[in-house]
């Protein structure tokens, strides 16, 4: 069962709806996105009597936005209670507090920020919503004379009460700090099945354009960094997956690796893969498996099937956040074609409205591991030089 939920809704998860005839919740949401006549469509009440007769039907999110459906009206679930182990950043903290009995961190409320002295924390630290979405409010501090323009920052996140998300998905209010694990990030698609066994459906090497970066601009996959991390990650997810009792639930995980392999958690988001239909899309486009249909089908992925064709290969997903320092108002077009042309293949484009969802659009592309400075060149612009300027009024 899949409930659907702005921002975006992809046209392969659309196909994958209409050609499977797959379960959707009809909330008025989704009669807004398009789906009152696709084929598998739910009243809401009918939903909710499907999941009563049988509990281990698995639902599926393409949005955070729909978490709050989730809560309104599958409170006899266990889902309520899994998501909110996972959408607390606390709570899941201390929940895993017997796996990493060394992780330092703590809650800071909005209102203390004026008087929280950084001295008392130690240096690095990174401090972030406590309920969090999309890098929306995360500020890495490793110096002391940084903390002024990021309380600043995290004040005025406060009182702009995290628009457009839900409290669900997004609130400013508390806030979690924490000491930061060098290392390598990784992003994690997967789900719990049945028994509560992990099935992972994806591997992303999370890239960085330097130590202070904290955005989400590239993210990449391909047979050596699934092959070198599958079984670890997988090892791991399963110690989470007992002490969370999850089963039937997807997620979408990012972890830290340091140099002694020891793993750190940064985030479970739960019922749902990465946002805007990005990491699973780009599971499909790059090496032709349905993640949606792998979790409502109980399927896996064959990776040496998948590999046998794909060697030397990368598949990247490229986040075209606004890094321009110009203002939407100030932004009268983006030139998506000549971004293109910097890389040897394009799966797809997606570009988006920046003033609404504060990015440009999606990229996804296809390149030769020998050619993977196509992807740090876009790693380290601004974006500037794709941006066509409006003109001012006089």
């Amino acid at each position: 069962m899949i409930l659907l939920d702005r921002p975006y809704v992809s046209e392969h998860l659309r196909r994958t709806i209409q050609d499977q005839a797959l379960p959707i919740v009809l909330t008025p949401t989704a009669r807004d996105l398009g789906f009152a006549s696709a084929p598998g469509a739910l009243s809401e009440a009918d939903a909710v009597a499907r999941l009563r007769r049988d509990p281990q039907t698995r639902v599926l999110t393409n949005s955070e936005n729909a978490l709050g459906w989730v809560a309104e009206h599958l409170d006899f679930t266990h889902l309520p209670d899994a998501v909110a182990s996972c959408k607390d950043k606390l709570r899941f903290r201390r929940m895993l507090r017997d796996l990493h009995p060394d992780l330092r961190f703590r809650e800071v409320r909005s209102e203390e920020l004026a008087h929280l002295d950084p001295a008392s924390v130690g240096h690095p630290f990174v401090i972030k919503p406590a309920v969090g979405f999309f890098s929306l409010g995360v500020h890495v501090v490793r110096r002391k004379e940084q903390w002024p323009a990021v309380r600043r920052a995290l004040e005025a996140q406060a009182a702009a009460s995290a628009a457009p998300y839900p409290r669900e998905v997004l609130d400013a209010s508390s806030l979690l700090l924490e000491e930061i694990i060098d290392g390598e990030e990784y992003a994690v698609d997967a789900y719990y099945d049945a028994r509560g066994e992990p099935v992972i459906t994806n591997i992303l090497h999370h890239l960085f354009s330097s130590a202070d970066d904290v955005g989400d601009r590239v993210y990449v996959t391909g047979e050596r960094i699934v092959a070198a991390n599958l079984e670890r990650f997988t090892a791991y997810l399963a110690q989470v997956g007992r002490l969370a009792g999850w089963r039937d639930f997807p997620v979408h995980v990012e972890v830290r690796v340091d140099d002694a392999g020891r793993i750190t958690p940064i985030e479970f988001n739960p019922l749902r893969f990465g946002g805007w239909c990005t990491t699973a899309d780009l599971t499909a486009l790059g090496y032709g498996f349905n993640p949606y249909l792998a979790y409502l089908n109980d399927e896996r992925p064959d990776w040496t099937r998948i590999f046998a064709s794909r060697r030397d290969r990368l598949f990247s997903v490229v986040v075209l956040d606004n890094s321009t320092g110009l203002p939407p108002e100030r932004i009268a077009g983006f030139d998506h074609a000549r971004l293109a042309a910097g890389f040897t293949r394009v799966l797809e484009q997606r570009p988006m409205d920046v003033g609404s969802t504060g990015v440009f659009g999606f990229l996804f592309v296809e390149t030769p591991e020998e050619k993977r400075g196509e992807l740090e060149r876009v790693l380290r612009s601004d974006l500037r030089e794709f941006v066509r300027e409006a003109e001012r009024e006089r």
